[in-house]
Protein backbone atom coordinates (compact mmCIF):
# COMPACT_ATOMS: atom_id res chain seq x y z
CA UNK A 1 0.00 0.00 0.00
CA UNK A 2 2.92 2.54 1.12
CA UNK A 3 4.46 1.19 -2.29
CA UNK A 4 1.53 2.74 -4.13
CA UNK A 5 0.96 5.55 -2.39
CA UNK A 6 4.76 6.52 -3.20
CA UNK A 7 4.08 6.14 -6.82
CA UNK A 8 1.31 7.54 -6.85
CA UNK A 9 2.74 11.14 -5.33
CA UNK A 10 5.95 10.12 -7.78
CA UNK A 11 3.93 10.56 -10.56
CA UNK A 12 1.15 13.19 -9.47
CA UNK A 13 4.93 15.01 -8.30
CA UNK A 14 6.59 14.85 -11.93
CA UNK A 15 3.30 15.57 -13.94
CA UNK A 16 2.91 18.77 -11.72
CA UNK A 17 6.91 19.46 -12.48
CA UNK A 18 6.68 18.92 -16.26
CA UNK A 19 3.68 21.12 -16.19
CA UNK A 20 4.89 23.98 -14.50
CA UNK A 21 7.95 23.77 -16.52
CA UNK A 22 6.11 23.57 -20.10
CA UNK A 23 3.92 26.44 -18.66
CA UNK A 24 6.73 28.49 -17.98
CA UNK A 25 8.17 28.18 -21.42
CA UNK A 26 5.38 29.04 -23.28
CA UNK A 27 5.69 32.39 -20.68
CA UNK A 28 8.94 33.20 -21.58
CA UNK A 29 7.70 32.60 -25.68
CA UNK A 30 4.54 34.91 -25.13
CA UNK A 31 6.71 37.66 -23.50
CA UNK A 32 9.45 37.50 -26.76
CA UNK A 33 6.07 37.60 -28.45
CA UNK A 34 5.07 41.01 -27.03
CA UNK A 35 8.16 42.88 -26.33
CA UNK A 36 8.54 45.58 -28.84
CA UNK A 37 11.39 48.10 -28.46
CA UNK A 38 9.53 50.81 -29.94
CA UNK A 39 6.20 51.21 -31.63
CA UNK A 40 6.20 49.25 -35.26
CA UNK A 41 3.19 51.68 -35.98
CA UNK A 42 5.59 54.95 -36.05
CA UNK A 43 8.62 53.74 -37.26
CA UNK A 44 7.37 51.69 -40.79
CA UNK A 45 10.86 50.93 -41.58
CA UNK A 46 11.88 50.11 -38.53
CA UNK A 47 13.96 52.23 -35.14
CA UNK A 48 17.69 52.15 -34.84
CA UNK A 49 18.96 53.96 -32.42
CA UNK A 50 21.43 52.21 -29.51
CA UNK A 51 18.67 52.94 -27.00
CA UNK A 52 16.38 50.40 -29.06
CA UNK A 53 19.79 47.56 -29.31
CA UNK A 54 19.80 48.16 -25.65
CA UNK A 55 16.21 47.47 -24.58
CA UNK A 56 16.57 44.29 -26.71
CA UNK A 57 19.41 43.33 -25.33
CA UNK A 58 18.76 43.82 -21.51
CA UNK A 59 15.34 42.13 -22.53
CA UNK A 60 17.14 38.65 -23.49
CA UNK A 61 19.51 38.74 -20.75
CA UNK A 62 16.06 38.78 -18.40
CA UNK A 63 14.47 35.90 -20.79
CA UNK A 64 17.86 34.09 -20.68
CA UNK A 65 17.79 34.09 -16.57
CA UNK A 66 14.54 32.95 -16.89
CA UNK A 67 15.51 30.31 -19.10
CA UNK A 68 17.54 28.71 -16.79
CA UNK A 69 15.30 27.99 -14.20
CA UNK A 70 13.60 25.60 -16.40
CA UNK A 71 14.16 21.70 -15.65
CA UNK A 72 14.81 20.92 -19.42
CA UNK A 73 14.73 16.84 -18.65
CA UNK A 74 10.75 17.80 -17.70
CA UNK A 75 10.09 19.16 -20.82
CA UNK A 76 9.09 17.28 -24.48
CA UNK A 77 11.39 16.61 -27.27
CA UNK A 78 9.95 19.62 -29.57
CA UNK A 79 9.82 21.95 -26.26
CA UNK A 80 13.41 21.03 -25.52
CA UNK A 81 14.72 22.29 -28.95
CA UNK A 82 12.55 25.27 -28.61
CA UNK A 83 14.32 26.23 -25.17
CA UNK A 84 17.65 24.90 -26.53
CA UNK A 85 17.16 27.87 -29.94
CA UNK A 86 15.13 30.26 -27.64
CA UNK A 87 18.51 30.57 -25.55
CA UNK A 88 20.79 30.39 -28.87
CA UNK A 89 18.74 33.67 -30.45
CA UNK A 90 18.73 35.40 -27.02
CA UNK A 91 22.70 35.21 -26.42
CA UNK A 92 22.56 36.86 -30.16
CA UNK A 93 20.39 39.91 -29.22
CA UNK A 94 22.91 40.11 -25.97
CA UNK A 95 25.93 39.78 -27.60
CA UNK A 96 25.08 41.57 -31.04
CA UNK A 97 24.89 44.95 -28.34
CA UNK A 98 28.03 43.92 -26.35
CA UNK A 99 30.31 43.90 -29.20
CA UNK A 100 28.38 47.07 -30.41
CA UNK A 101 27.99 45.35 -34.13
CA UNK A 102 25.23 47.99 -34.67
CA UNK A 103 27.40 50.71 -35.43
CA UNK A 104 28.84 48.77 -38.48
CA UNK A 105 25.28 48.54 -40.27
CA UNK A 106 27.42 47.65 -43.81
CA UNK A 107 28.17 44.92 -45.65
CA UNK A 108 30.44 44.91 -48.97
CA UNK A 109 26.66 43.77 -50.42
CA UNK A 110 24.72 45.20 -48.44
CA UNK A 111 24.11 47.91 -45.74
CA UNK A 112 21.00 50.00 -44.45
CA UNK A 113 20.35 51.71 -47.78
CA UNK A 114 20.90 48.46 -49.46
CA UNK A 115 17.63 47.21 -47.53
CA UNK A 116 15.53 49.38 -48.98
CA UNK A 117 15.10 47.96 -52.88
CA UNK A 118 13.37 44.63 -50.36
CA UNK A 119 10.61 47.33 -49.56
CA UNK A 120 9.77 47.56 -53.08
CA UNK A 121 7.52 45.00 -54.63
CA UNK A 122 3.87 44.76 -56.09
CA UNK A 123 1.09 46.56 -54.52
CA UNK A 124 -1.41 44.24 -54.84
CA UNK A 125 -3.78 46.08 -52.23
CA UNK A 126 -4.99 49.61 -50.60
CA UNK A 127 -3.17 48.45 -47.66
CA UNK A 128 -0.20 47.53 -49.74
CA UNK A 129 -0.22 51.13 -51.08
CA UNK A 130 -0.32 52.93 -47.68
CA UNK A 131 2.24 50.84 -46.42
CA UNK A 132 4.60 51.74 -49.06
CA UNK A 133 3.80 55.28 -48.87
CA UNK A 134 4.20 55.30 -45.52
CA UNK A 135 7.84 53.68 -46.03
CA UNK A 136 8.92 56.83 -48.34
CA UNK A 137 7.61 59.16 -45.95
CA UNK A 138 10.04 57.26 -43.22
CA UNK A 139 13.00 57.43 -45.17
CA UNK A 140 14.58 60.59 -43.65
CA UNK A 141 14.01 59.61 -40.34
CA UNK A 142 15.77 55.97 -41.35
CA UNK A 143 18.97 57.97 -43.23
CA UNK A 144 19.74 59.97 -39.80
CA UNK A 145 19.38 56.86 -37.81
CA UNK A 146 22.04 54.77 -39.43
CA UNK A 147 24.60 57.78 -40.19
CA UNK A 148 24.08 58.49 -36.84
CA UNK A 149 25.50 54.73 -35.95
CA UNK A 150 27.94 55.31 -38.42
CA UNK A 151 29.38 58.82 -37.13
CA UNK A 152 30.10 56.59 -33.23
CA UNK A 153 31.76 53.70 -35.31
CA UNK A 154 34.21 55.83 -37.07
CA UNK A 155 34.84 57.51 -33.49
CA UNK A 156 35.58 54.15 -31.54
CA UNK A 157 37.27 52.49 -34.83
CA UNK A 158 34.66 49.70 -35.63
CA UNK A 159 34.24 50.42 -39.40
CA UNK A 160 34.75 48.29 -42.41
CA UNK A 161 37.70 48.52 -44.50
CA UNK A 162 38.51 50.65 -46.98
CA UNK A 163 39.53 48.27 -49.82
CA UNK A 164 35.83 46.76 -49.82
CA UNK A 165 33.97 49.60 -51.05
CA UNK A 166 35.40 49.62 -54.25
CA UNK A 167 32.29 50.71 -56.88
CA UNK A 168 30.05 51.39 -53.92
CA UNK A 169 29.21 54.88 -55.06
CA UNK A 170 26.48 52.63 -57.36
CA UNK A 171 24.79 52.03 -54.66
CA UNK A 172 23.55 55.70 -53.81
CA UNK A 173 24.35 57.32 -57.17
CA UNK A 174 22.23 54.87 -59.22
CA UNK A 175 19.05 56.04 -57.00
CA UNK A 176 20.13 59.82 -57.68
CA UNK A 177 17.75 60.65 -60.83
CA UNK A 178 16.56 63.32 -62.64
CA UNK A 179 13.07 62.69 -62.70
CA UNK A 180 11.28 61.20 -59.87
CA UNK A 181 9.31 58.67 -61.88
CA UNK A 182 12.61 57.75 -62.92
CA UNK A 183 13.55 55.67 -59.42
CA UNK A 184 13.54 52.26 -58.61
CA UNK A 185 11.19 53.55 -55.55
CA UNK A 186 8.35 54.76 -58.26
CA UNK A 187 8.42 51.49 -60.05
CA UNK A 188 5.43 49.96 -57.72
CA UNK A 189 3.20 52.91 -59.03
CA UNK A 190 2.90 51.88 -62.45
CA UNK A 191 0.73 48.87 -62.07
CA UNK A 192 -1.28 50.01 -59.13
CA UNK A 193 -4.06 47.48 -58.11
CA UNK A 194 -7.40 47.36 -59.58
CA UNK A 195 -9.87 48.97 -56.83
CA UNK A 196 -8.30 51.90 -57.13
CA UNK A 197 -10.36 54.20 -59.92
CA UNK A 198 -8.15 56.11 -62.67
CA UNK A 199 -8.48 59.04 -60.43
CA UNK A 200 -7.47 57.67 -57.82
CA UNK A 201 -4.33 56.64 -59.80
CA UNK A 202 -3.86 59.83 -60.55
CA UNK A 203 -3.51 61.34 -57.40
CA UNK A 204 -1.65 58.27 -55.57
CA UNK A 205 0.97 58.45 -58.66
CA UNK A 206 0.82 62.65 -58.20
CA UNK A 207 1.98 61.85 -54.35
CA UNK A 208 4.46 59.01 -55.04
CA UNK A 209 6.16 61.54 -57.49
CA UNK A 210 5.92 64.46 -54.30
CA UNK A 211 7.35 61.53 -52.37
CA UNK A 212 10.27 60.51 -54.14
CA UNK A 213 11.24 63.94 -55.14
CA UNK A 214 11.30 65.29 -51.35
CA UNK A 215 11.98 62.66 -48.82
CA UNK A 216 14.06 59.69 -51.54
CA UNK A 217 15.89 61.34 -53.38
CA UNK A 218 17.57 63.49 -51.52
CA UNK A 219 18.07 61.30 -48.84
CA UNK A 220 20.59 59.30 -51.38
CA UNK A 221 22.40 62.72 -51.95
CA UNK A 222 22.81 62.76 -48.27
CA UNK A 223 23.99 59.23 -48.18
CA UNK A 224 26.60 59.99 -51.04
CA UNK A 225 28.07 63.09 -49.16
CA UNK A 226 27.92 61.46 -46.26
CA UNK A 227 30.02 58.29 -47.66
CA UNK A 228 32.49 60.42 -49.73
CA UNK A 229 33.61 63.12 -47.39
CA UNK A 230 32.60 61.24 -43.53
CA UNK A 231 32.88 57.78 -44.11
CA UNK A 232 35.35 55.99 -46.55
CA UNK A 233 37.88 58.89 -45.26
CA UNK A 234 38.16 57.36 -42.10
CA UNK A 235 37.31 53.89 -42.85
CA UNK A 236 40.42 51.50 -41.28
CA UNK A 237 42.59 50.40 -44.01
CA UNK A 238 43.66 46.83 -42.37
CA UNK A 239 41.20 44.31 -43.57
CA UNK A 240 40.92 41.58 -40.59
CA UNK A 241 38.02 42.22 -37.50
CA UNK A 242 40.63 41.54 -35.38
CA UNK A 243 42.31 44.45 -35.96
CA UNK A 244 39.75 46.58 -34.71
CA UNK A 245 39.09 46.93 -30.44
CA UNK A 246 37.66 43.54 -29.02
CA UNK A 247 38.01 41.93 -32.71
CA UNK A 248 39.91 38.41 -31.82
CA UNK A 249 37.12 38.27 -29.19
CA UNK A 250 34.19 39.25 -31.56
CA UNK A 251 35.80 36.70 -34.18
CA UNK A 252 35.42 33.47 -32.03
CA UNK A 253 32.09 34.77 -31.03
CA UNK A 254 31.21 34.95 -35.01
CA UNK A 255 32.59 31.74 -35.22
CA UNK A 256 30.58 30.02 -32.69
CA UNK A 257 27.73 31.72 -33.95
CA UNK A 258 27.70 30.84 -37.57
CA UNK A 259 28.60 27.03 -37.26
CA UNK A 260 26.81 26.74 -33.51
CA UNK A 261 29.72 24.06 -32.51
CA UNK A 262 33.18 25.28 -30.69
CA UNK A 263 35.45 25.64 -33.08
CA UNK A 264 38.53 27.66 -33.13
CA UNK A 265 39.87 29.03 -36.69
CA UNK A 266 42.58 26.68 -36.63
CA UNK A 267 40.82 23.72 -36.32
CA UNK A 268 38.04 25.28 -39.15
CA UNK A 269 41.30 27.02 -41.07
CA UNK A 270 42.55 23.02 -41.35
CA UNK A 271 39.19 21.49 -42.35
CA UNK A 272 39.50 23.44 -45.06
CA UNK A 273 42.46 22.81 -46.57
CA UNK A 274 42.16 19.02 -46.23
CA UNK A 275 38.51 19.39 -47.88
CA UNK A 276 40.50 21.75 -50.70
CA UNK A 277 42.55 19.26 -51.19
CA UNK A 278 40.07 16.19 -51.31
CA UNK A 279 37.98 17.96 -54.06
CA UNK A 280 40.84 19.36 -56.21
CA UNK A 281 41.56 15.66 -56.67
CA UNK A 282 38.00 15.08 -58.44
CA UNK A 283 38.08 18.24 -60.38
CA UNK A 284 41.57 17.04 -62.11
CA UNK A 285 39.94 13.51 -62.61
CA UNK A 286 37.49 15.46 -64.70
CA UNK A 287 39.95 17.45 -66.77
CA UNK A 288 41.73 14.36 -67.34
CA UNK A 289 38.16 12.49 -68.37
CA UNK A 290 38.19 15.13 -70.85
CA UNK A 291 41.02 14.47 -72.08
CA UNK A 292 42.52 18.46 -71.88
CA UNK A 293 45.38 19.20 -72.89
CA UNK A 294 46.58 21.48 -70.27
CA UNK A 295 47.15 21.89 -66.88
CA UNK A 296 44.71 22.59 -64.08
CA UNK A 297 45.36 26.47 -64.21
CA UNK A 298 45.01 26.02 -68.15
CA UNK A 299 41.62 24.33 -67.62
CA UNK A 300 40.24 27.36 -65.44
CA UNK A 301 41.59 30.07 -67.83
CA UNK A 302 39.71 27.86 -70.41
CA UNK A 303 36.16 27.99 -68.39
CA UNK A 304 36.39 32.10 -67.81
CA UNK A 305 37.30 32.91 -71.76
CA UNK A 306 35.28 30.32 -74.05
CA UNK A 307 31.72 32.15 -75.00
CA UNK A 308 29.65 29.03 -74.89
CA UNK A 309 29.97 28.64 -71.49
CA UNK A 310 28.43 31.66 -71.66
CA UNK A 311 24.49 33.23 -71.65
CA UNK A 312 24.40 35.72 -74.57
CA UNK A 313 21.41 37.92 -73.27
CA UNK A 314 19.63 38.04 -69.52
CA UNK A 315 16.63 36.34 -70.34
CA UNK A 316 19.05 33.52 -71.93
CA UNK A 317 20.28 33.67 -68.17
CA UNK A 318 17.14 32.98 -66.69
CA UNK A 319 15.27 30.61 -69.40
CA UNK A 320 18.29 28.43 -68.38
CA UNK A 321 18.11 28.78 -64.64
CA UNK A 322 13.99 28.28 -65.01
CA UNK A 323 14.84 25.15 -67.11
CA UNK A 324 17.13 23.26 -64.45
CA UNK A 325 14.54 24.20 -61.76
CA UNK A 326 11.66 22.76 -63.61
CA UNK A 327 14.01 19.61 -64.13
CA UNK A 328 15.08 19.26 -59.98
CA UNK A 329 11.03 19.59 -59.22
CA UNK A 330 10.41 16.66 -61.13
CA UNK A 331 12.69 14.62 -58.83
CA UNK A 332 11.70 15.81 -55.65
CA UNK A 333 9.06 13.38 -54.78
CA UNK A 334 11.49 10.47 -54.79
CA UNK A 335 13.67 12.16 -51.76
CA UNK A 336 11.20 13.98 -49.39
CA UNK A 337 7.87 12.77 -47.89
CA UNK A 338 7.06 16.04 -47.25
CA UNK A 339 7.07 19.46 -50.34
CA UNK A 340 6.32 22.75 -49.17
CA UNK A 341 2.89 24.53 -49.95
CA UNK A 342 4.53 27.49 -51.44
CA UNK A 343 6.31 28.09 -55.36
CA UNK A 344 8.85 29.98 -56.10
CA UNK A 345 9.51 31.88 -59.10
CA UNK A 346 12.98 32.89 -61.06
CA UNK A 347 14.27 35.98 -61.65
CA UNK A 348 16.73 38.68 -61.91
CA UNK A 349 18.64 40.75 -59.25
CA UNK A 350 17.08 43.90 -58.99
CA UNK A 351 19.32 46.34 -60.83
CA UNK A 352 19.70 48.77 -57.98
CA UNK A 353 21.91 46.03 -55.95
CA UNK A 354 23.10 43.69 -58.82
CA UNK A 355 26.54 45.27 -59.35
CA UNK A 356 27.89 44.35 -55.91
CA UNK A 357 25.54 41.38 -55.12
CA UNK A 358 26.27 37.43 -55.23
CA UNK A 359 25.62 35.09 -58.25
CA UNK A 360 22.15 34.02 -56.97
CA UNK A 361 20.03 34.40 -53.81
CA UNK A 362 16.86 32.85 -52.52
CA UNK A 363 14.15 35.48 -51.31
CA UNK A 364 11.81 34.37 -49.21
CA UNK A 365 7.53 35.25 -49.67
CA UNK A 366 6.80 38.62 -48.51
CA UNK A 367 3.02 37.84 -47.85
CA UNK A 368 0.68 34.80 -48.24
CA UNK A 369 -0.04 36.01 -51.51
CA UNK A 370 3.16 36.00 -53.09
CA UNK A 371 5.85 33.23 -53.88
CA UNK A 372 9.78 33.24 -52.80
CA UNK A 373 11.74 34.12 -55.29
CA UNK A 374 14.77 32.71 -56.74
CA UNK A 375 17.11 35.52 -57.52
CA UNK A 376 19.93 35.38 -60.62
CA UNK A 377 22.39 37.83 -60.86
CA UNK A 378 22.32 38.63 -64.51
CA UNK A 379 24.92 41.92 -64.12
CA UNK A 380 27.87 41.28 -66.06
CA UNK A 381 26.78 38.07 -68.19
CA UNK A 382 30.91 37.38 -68.67
CA UNK A 383 31.05 36.53 -65.03
CA UNK A 384 28.09 34.24 -64.71
CA UNK A 385 29.35 30.87 -65.87
CA UNK A 386 26.01 28.58 -67.34
CA UNK A 387 28.47 25.60 -66.10
CA UNK A 388 27.75 26.36 -62.57
CA UNK A 389 23.81 27.35 -62.54
CA UNK A 390 22.79 23.78 -61.67
CA UNK A 391 24.62 23.33 -58.53
CA UNK A 392 23.25 27.52 -57.87
CA UNK A 393 19.84 26.67 -58.57
CA UNK A 394 19.77 23.71 -56.20
CA UNK A 395 21.08 25.53 -53.28
CA UNK A 396 19.12 28.78 -53.93
CA UNK A 397 15.38 26.90 -55.21
CA UNK A 398 14.96 23.46 -54.91
CA UNK A 399 15.81 21.18 -53.11
CA UNK A 400 17.88 23.98 -51.28
CA UNK A 401 17.03 27.29 -49.62
CA UNK A 402 13.57 27.24 -50.43
CA UNK A 403 12.41 23.87 -49.58
CA UNK A 404 13.59 24.10 -46.54
CA UNK A 405 12.85 27.73 -45.68
CA UNK A 406 8.72 27.17 -46.73
CA UNK A 407 9.25 23.50 -45.01
CA UNK A 408 10.13 25.73 -41.75
CA UNK A 409 7.75 28.40 -42.18
CA UNK A 410 4.79 26.01 -42.54
CA UNK A 411 5.84 24.04 -38.83
CA UNK A 412 2.82 23.49 -37.35
CA UNK A 413 0.88 25.19 -34.41
CA UNK A 414 2.60 23.39 -32.04
CA UNK A 415 5.71 25.51 -32.61
CA UNK A 416 6.16 29.04 -31.51
CA UNK A 417 6.18 31.64 -33.91
CA UNK A 418 9.86 32.54 -33.57
CA UNK A 419 10.85 29.16 -34.79
CA UNK A 420 8.96 29.35 -38.06
CA UNK A 421 11.27 32.04 -39.30
CA UNK A 422 14.18 31.36 -37.36
CA UNK A 423 17.45 31.03 -39.32
CA UNK A 424 20.86 29.59 -38.65
CA UNK A 425 23.74 29.61 -41.44
CA UNK A 426 25.08 26.31 -40.20
CA UNK A 427 21.91 24.72 -40.82
CA UNK A 428 20.55 26.55 -43.89
CA UNK A 429 23.19 26.98 -45.82
CA UNK A 430 24.97 23.49 -44.91
CA UNK A 431 21.67 22.50 -46.10
CA UNK A 432 22.00 24.65 -48.92
CA UNK A 433 25.45 23.04 -49.77
CA UNK A 434 24.18 19.75 -49.33
CA UNK A 435 21.60 20.20 -51.81
CA UNK A 436 24.42 20.98 -54.43
CA UNK A 437 25.21 17.29 -53.93
CA UNK A 438 21.69 15.83 -53.65
CA UNK A 439 21.42 17.04 -57.08
CA UNK A 440 23.74 14.88 -58.43
CA UNK A 441 22.07 11.75 -56.81
CA UNK A 442 18.82 13.64 -58.86
CA UNK A 443 20.89 13.47 -62.26
CA UNK A 444 20.68 17.20 -62.59
CA UNK A 445 24.33 17.69 -63.83
CA UNK A 446 24.28 16.54 -67.41
CA UNK A 447 27.63 17.51 -68.76
CA UNK A 448 31.26 16.59 -67.32
CA UNK A 449 31.49 20.55 -67.64
CA UNK A 450 28.42 21.12 -65.04
CA UNK A 451 30.02 18.34 -62.58
CA UNK A 452 33.36 20.67 -62.54
CA UNK A 453 30.62 23.18 -61.55
CA UNK A 454 29.85 21.44 -58.38
CA UNK A 455 32.74 21.39 -57.24
CA UNK A 456 33.91 24.17 -58.28
CA UNK A 457 30.94 25.52 -56.28
CA UNK A 458 31.90 22.97 -53.03
CA UNK A 459 35.72 23.95 -53.33
CA UNK A 460 34.58 27.57 -53.50
CA UNK A 461 32.85 26.84 -49.86
CA UNK A 462 35.85 25.22 -48.74
CA UNK A 463 38.09 27.56 -49.75
CA UNK A 464 35.73 29.71 -47.65
CA UNK A 465 36.92 28.29 -44.72
CA UNK A 466 40.98 29.04 -45.08
CA UNK A 467 40.08 32.54 -46.44
CA UNK A 468 37.78 33.63 -43.61
CA UNK A 469 40.23 32.20 -40.93
CA UNK A 470 42.73 33.05 -42.71
CA UNK A 471 41.98 36.90 -43.51
CA UNK A 472 40.38 37.33 -39.96
CA UNK A 473 42.87 35.69 -37.48
CA UNK A 474 46.12 35.44 -39.21
CA UNK A 475 46.35 38.56 -41.13
CA UNK A 476 46.10 37.50 -44.76
CA UNK A 477 46.07 40.16 -46.95
CA UNK A 478 43.48 40.56 -50.11
CA UNK A 479 45.81 39.98 -52.32
CA UNK A 480 46.91 36.75 -50.44
CA UNK A 481 42.65 35.64 -50.17
CA UNK A 482 42.27 36.25 -54.29
CA UNK A 483 44.85 34.44 -55.31
CA UNK A 484 43.93 31.73 -53.30
CA UNK A 485 40.63 31.43 -54.20
CA UNK A 486 41.32 32.02 -58.02
CA UNK A 487 43.90 29.06 -57.70
CA UNK A 488 41.32 26.43 -56.71
CA UNK A 489 38.42 27.13 -58.40
CA UNK A 490 36.38 28.37 -61.60
CA UNK A 491 35.11 31.38 -60.12
CA UNK A 492 34.93 34.33 -62.55
CA UNK A 493 37.04 37.59 -61.31
CA UNK A 494 34.88 39.44 -61.08
CA UNK A 495 32.44 36.98 -58.62
CA UNK A 496 36.09 36.18 -56.83
CA UNK A 497 36.37 39.82 -55.84
CA UNK A 498 32.89 40.14 -55.18
CA UNK A 499 33.07 37.18 -52.95
CA UNK A 500 36.81 38.19 -50.68
CA UNK A 501 35.26 41.84 -50.26
CA UNK A 502 32.01 39.90 -48.61
CA UNK A 503 34.40 37.94 -46.59
CA UNK A 504 35.95 40.83 -45.67
CA UNK A 505 32.66 42.72 -44.77
CA UNK A 506 31.38 39.86 -42.63
CA UNK A 507 33.26 38.00 -40.64
CA UNK A 508 32.66 33.92 -39.53
CA UNK A 509 29.22 33.75 -42.05
CA UNK A 510 31.39 32.22 -44.66
CA UNK A 511 32.32 28.91 -42.65
CA UNK A 512 29.18 28.10 -42.23
CA UNK A 513 28.54 26.40 -45.37
CA UNK A 514 31.01 23.90 -45.40
CA UNK A 515 30.73 23.22 -42.10
CA UNK A 516 26.99 22.43 -42.27
CA UNK A 517 27.38 20.57 -44.88
CA UNK A 518 30.21 18.27 -43.83
CA UNK A 519 27.92 17.36 -40.72
CA UNK A 520 25.48 16.58 -42.90
CA UNK A 521 26.87 14.21 -45.16
CA UNK A 522 28.29 12.60 -41.85
CA UNK A 523 25.64 11.89 -40.41
CA UNK A 524 23.91 10.77 -43.92
CA UNK A 525 27.12 8.58 -43.90
CA UNK A 526 26.46 7.19 -40.15
CA UNK A 527 22.99 6.33 -41.05
CA UNK A 528 23.34 4.67 -44.46
CA UNK A 529 26.57 2.38 -42.56
CA UNK A 530 24.04 1.42 -39.83
CA UNK A 531 21.00 0.84 -41.43
CA UNK A 532 22.09 -0.42 -44.59
CA UNK A 533 19.49 -1.52 -46.62
CA UNK A 534 17.05 -0.27 -44.47
CA UNK A 535 17.99 3.23 -45.05
CA UNK A 536 15.43 5.28 -46.36
CA UNK A 537 16.51 8.75 -48.22
CA UNK A 538 13.16 10.04 -47.21
CA UNK A 539 12.96 9.26 -43.79
CA UNK A 540 16.26 10.88 -43.36
CA UNK A 541 15.56 14.24 -45.26
CA UNK A 542 12.23 14.04 -43.24
CA UNK A 543 14.21 13.59 -39.64
CA UNK A 544 16.46 16.97 -41.01
CA UNK A 545 13.87 19.12 -41.64
CA UNK A 546 10.97 18.25 -39.44
CA UNK A 547 11.85 20.37 -36.27
CA UNK A 548 12.73 23.05 -38.64
CA UNK A 549 16.09 24.95 -37.91
CA UNK A 550 18.57 23.66 -35.40
CA UNK A 551 21.91 23.76 -34.39
CA UNK A 552 23.79 21.09 -35.54
CA UNK A 553 24.28 19.31 -32.26
CA UNK A 554 20.31 19.35 -32.28
CA UNK A 555 20.24 17.48 -35.57
CA UNK A 556 23.12 14.78 -34.53
CA UNK A 557 21.72 13.99 -31.56
CA UNK A 558 18.13 13.58 -33.55
CA UNK A 559 19.55 11.32 -36.00
CA UNK A 560 21.33 9.78 -33.31
CA UNK A 561 18.02 9.25 -31.83
CA UNK A 562 16.43 8.03 -34.74
CA UNK A 563 19.04 5.46 -35.93
CA UNK A 564 18.72 4.04 -32.33
CA UNK A 565 14.80 4.02 -32.76
CA UNK A 566 14.85 2.52 -36.30
CA UNK A 567 17.11 -0.08 -35.29
CA UNK A 568 15.01 -1.28 -32.48
CA UNK A 569 11.99 -1.44 -34.88
CA UNK A 570 13.74 -3.28 -37.53
CA UNK A 571 15.35 -6.02 -34.47
CA UNK A 572 11.25 -6.22 -33.49
CA UNK A 573 10.34 -6.80 -36.90
CA UNK A 574 12.77 -9.39 -37.46
CA UNK A 575 11.85 -10.99 -34.10
CA UNK A 576 8.16 -11.26 -35.21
Amino acid sequence: MRLLLFLFCFLVLSSTSWGQDSQALDTIIKQLNEFQAYDRNEHPLGLYTEEVYYKEAEFAQELLQDLDQINRQDLSETEQITAELLRFRLQEDVDFYSYEAYLNPLLSDYGFHLSLPYHVGTLTSRKAVENYLEKLRALPQFVDQHLTLLREGLQKGITQPRVIFNGYESTYNDQIVDEPTESYYYSPFLALPEVYSASEKDSIRELATILIAEKVIPQFVRIKSFFETEYFPQTRTAIGVSEIPGGKDYYQNRLNYYTTLDLTAQEIHQIGLQEVERINKEMKKIITALDYEGDFSDFIDFLRTDAKFYAQTEEELLKEARDIAKRIDAQLPRFFHKLPRRPYGVAPVPEAIAPKYTTGRYIGARSDTQPGYYWVNTYDLPSRPLYVLPALTAHEAVPGHHLQIERNAELSEDFPSFRKNFYLSAFGEGWGLYAEFLAEEMGIYTTPYEQFGKFTYEQWRACRLVVDTGIHAMGWSREEAVDFLRSNTALSLHEINTEIDRYISWPGQAVSYKIGEIKIRELRQRAEKSLGEYFDIRDFHEVILSQGTVTLKIMEDRVNNWIKERKAEIAQQKNV
